[in-house]
């Protein structure tokens, strides 16, 4: 099994990608070991010494560590991966923890599905790419509120993204969307 690594913008994570499905059609993000409880993949990496964060997508995985370097990290991850995927142990096996739930007043919801749709078709395939996703969490008094996950959680770059990149973008197509913020 070859397992390719690749570097994020943001430089405490890094994005592994085992060559096969990690989480069809979902992604998960854990940020401590007592979140991870429900996945014995995400509690071994935990179990690695540096670890601060584990994001699962459909077909990456990305960490984020809190210190030591990448060389002295990378080779432990990799290993604890692919002796994951080799023994065909479910990636979730505890019940999962609830998603959070939307936020926005039912007469919105037209704009709610427009501002959807922009995310889902052309914000988180981008936000993938660099090992990350964001999704909708609310919309009120025309305030977008996203939840950013995996490497764009912390990443340097994630505010300018979110301004100037999502922003514009959401007021341009949806002109009640007054301003975008981070949950």
């Amino acid at each position: 099994m070859f397992i390719e690594t690749v570097s994020t913008p943001n430089p405490n994570t890094l994005k592994f990608i085992p060559g096969c499905e990690v989480m069809p059609g979902e992604t998960k993000e854990y940020k401590n070991s007592i979140e991870a409880e429900e996945s014995p993949l995400a509690i071994k990496i935990f179990s690695i010494d540096g670890v601060s964060g584990v994001f699962f997508a459909n077909d990456f995985i990305t960490v984020t560590k809190s210190n030591f370097e990448w060389p002295q990290l990378k080779p432990i991850i990799l290993g604890e991966i692919m002796e994951h995927f080799l023994s065909k142990t479910p990636l979730i096996t505890g019940k999962a923890q609830d998603k959070k739930k939307e936020f926005y007043n039912s007469e919105d919801s037209l704009i709610v599905d427009k501002i959807k749709e922009l995310i889902e078709t052309r914000v988180r395939p981008a936000v993938a790419h660099d090992g990350g996703d964001i999704t909708f969490q609310g919309f009120k008094a025309g305030i977008v509120y996203l939840n950013l996950q995996g490497a764009c959680a912390g990443c340097p770059s994630s505010t300018m993204t979110l301004k100037n990149g999502i922003e514009n973008l959401l007021k341009h197509y949806v002109p009640e969307v007054m301003e975008v913020e981070a949950i």
